[in-house]
């Protein structure tokens, strides 16, 4: 590592104008970074509570998937957050899919 590098200064490292605002970015991407830690947690026991019901429904002789289902996943997302939210349900439930 260079040390002679310059360091940049905290509102450059924000991209703010005032060490103000950059007081107020640096916490506000802590707190985004901790929700995205959250996020990723829930995202993954979302993932393993799918892989339950789907080992389920095949051991019962269904199908892995259920369509009708997802299709109610996809409209609550699309409903609670619009068309970004169909998306993100799409990568959930391709996330939770599993592996064939």
């Amino acid at each position: 590592m260079n040390s002679t590098a310059p360091t940049k200064t905290a509102a450059e490292w924000t991209g703010a104008h005032t060490d103000e605002a950059a007081t107020l970015i640096g916490g506000a991407r802590a707190r985004i970074d901790s929700l995205d830690d959250r996020i990723i947690g829930l995202v993954q026991e979302r993932m393993a509570v799918s892989a339950v019901i789907q080992e389920a429904r095949i051991t019962s002789g269904g199908r892995r998937v259920n369509l009708s289902r997802e299709m109610d996943v996809l409209s609550h997302y699309s409903d609670a957050l619009g068309r970004p939210g169909t998306a993100l349900a799409m990568t959930l439930l391709e996330l939770c899919r599993g592996r064939v």
